[in-house]
């Protein structure tokens, strides 16, 4: 997990749009949101997230297939210490790991 998250940032998501759909509600930890097509607004306290995102090609190393989403991050009228509260559930929750 990052100690700092900038008011934007990209990220590149391993998993398929409806992966994320499923998944990303839950990470948000009850906050008000509202989904418009490939972009999520999410209430956070007196500020807001917005999360948009595209499909891209799946990375592939040898015979494996990863799907790709490129997800920007905008956060807007909060401070380095609300995003980094966010964040830190947001990692958590949306963290993958294998067996």
């Amino acid at each position: 997990m990052q100690s700092h998250y900038a008011a934007q940032f990209d990220r590149e998501m391993g998993c398929t749009e409806p992966e994320w759909l499923a998944s990303v509600p839950r990470a948000l930890a009850g906050h008000p949101h509202q989904l418009a097509g490939q972009t999520l607004t999410v209430q956070i306290g007196e500020g807001t997230l917005r999360l948009s995102w595209q499909v891209a090609e799946p990375r592939v190393i040898a015979l494996a297939r990863i799907p790709r989403l490129l997800v920007h991050f905008a956060f807007d009228g909060l401070d380095d210490a609300q995003r980094l509260a966010f964040m830190r559930h947001f990692d958590l929750y949306m963290q993958r790991g294998g067996g």
